[in-house]
């Protein structure tokens, strides 16, 4: 299985973005344009997101090793965001010699209680008729009400993509919505006691509740050379509410 890739800047060391749910590796391109003069840059569409190829199961350990075989054997500065971080997380931990550093956003690498703002999300676009849709406007107009923010709506959006054969949803609805608990948990068991000894950095979202003080054994434990950033201003999607912060945060780690 190949993923599909997208790569930035000719010189430098490495840096490889690993997008949340929902997501696509074209989300994190204006950072990769502004990292691109001095790294090289790959985004990466995530199993079961955008271009890349579908996944039968839902595994956290699964997808970090795809994600593994396309890094090369050259060590990468790691970044993901929410269901990317915990992505980039087990990398780091299962293959500790492809990552040279490691920058997790908003997530921690612990099992969230419940997934049911996700469902929701799932349900609506799946309950959208898209053989009777005509245009991407009338898709819009039909989420309005289930998804009131349009920012989060336009994100939604993006998986909506129009072929030969009609509309039809780039992300794998299904198996996301069957593997919820997969998506929201965290595979401790599976992982044994194994830890990243590399550099780590954290960045939350000061009005996001993702990192929280109780999970800071856990990131200690499995991570023990972190440090942790809150950006003001920036709920869950830190990097899309304050990019610029963002950016300079990131390029002092990778500094």
């Amino acid at each position: 299985m190949s993923l599909h890739r997208t790569e930035l800047g000719e010189t430098g060391s490495r840096v490889v973005f690993c997008h949340g749910l929902f997501g696509q590796g074209r989300n994190w391109t204006q950072a990769a344009k502004a990292l691109s003069a001095e790294h090289r840059v790959l985004l990466l569409d995530m199993p079961n997101h955008g271009r890349s190829p579908w996944t039968e199961t839902f595994d956290y350990l699964e997808l970090a090793d795809l994600v593994a075989a396309e890094l090369g054997d050259e060590p990468v500065a790691l970044v993901g965001h929410s269901m990317g971080g915990k992505i980039a997380m087990c990398l780091a931990l299962r293959h500790p010699e492809l990552v040279e550093r490691l920058a997790v956003v908003d997530v921690a690498p612990v099992a969230y209680p419940s997934g049911r703002e996700f469902v929701g999300y799932i349900d609506t676009m799946q309950g959208l008729d898209l053989a009777a849709l005509g245009s991407r406007g009338e898709a819009e107009d039909a989420l309005r009400e289930a998804v009131p923010n349009p920012v989060v709506r336009s994100f939604l959006l993006q998986n909506l993509r129009r072929g030969d054969d009609g509309w039809h949803w780039q992300v794998n609805l299904d198996l996301l919505g069957d593997s919820m608990p997969g998506l929201t948990g965290w595979p401790a068991e599976a992982l044994g006691e194994v830890t990243y000894d590399g550099p780590v950095l954290w960045v939350g979202g000061a009005d996001s509740d993702y990192i929280a003080d109780e999970h800071a054994e856990e990131m200690d434990r499995r991570f023990p050379r972190n440090r942790r950033v809150l950006v003001k201003g920036a709920g869950h999607w830190v990097h899309s509410e304050q990019p610029e912060v963002f950016l300079e945060v990131l390029r002092r780690f990778l500094a």
